[in-house]
């Protein structure tokens, strides 16, 4: 595993942690309302989407890096 992975794994990690935290804090008054449902779709959104970027990212790089190498 690269470095680009690690942090990618690191970050996906940081992310989930971050939104379940978030879950909790807004289930902590025992109701659990629209607003609540929505931002937590809107989490799990944001967190989704910066996965699949550090994916591509990830996939970008190694794909650049044969690229390279074939051209040596």
């Amino acid at each position: 595993m690269g470095y680009e992975e690690a942090k990618a794994d690191v970050k996906k990690t940081m992310r989930e942690a971050d939104n379940q935290a978030k879950e909790t804090w807004r289930r902590a008054d025992g109701e659990e309302s629209v607003s609540d449902k929505i931002a937590n779709t809107g989490d799990d959104i944001r967190t989704t989407l910066g996965n699949a970027g550090d994916d591509v990212r990830v996939e970008a790089d190694k794909w650049h890096k044969d690229v390279d190498s074939d051209d040596v």
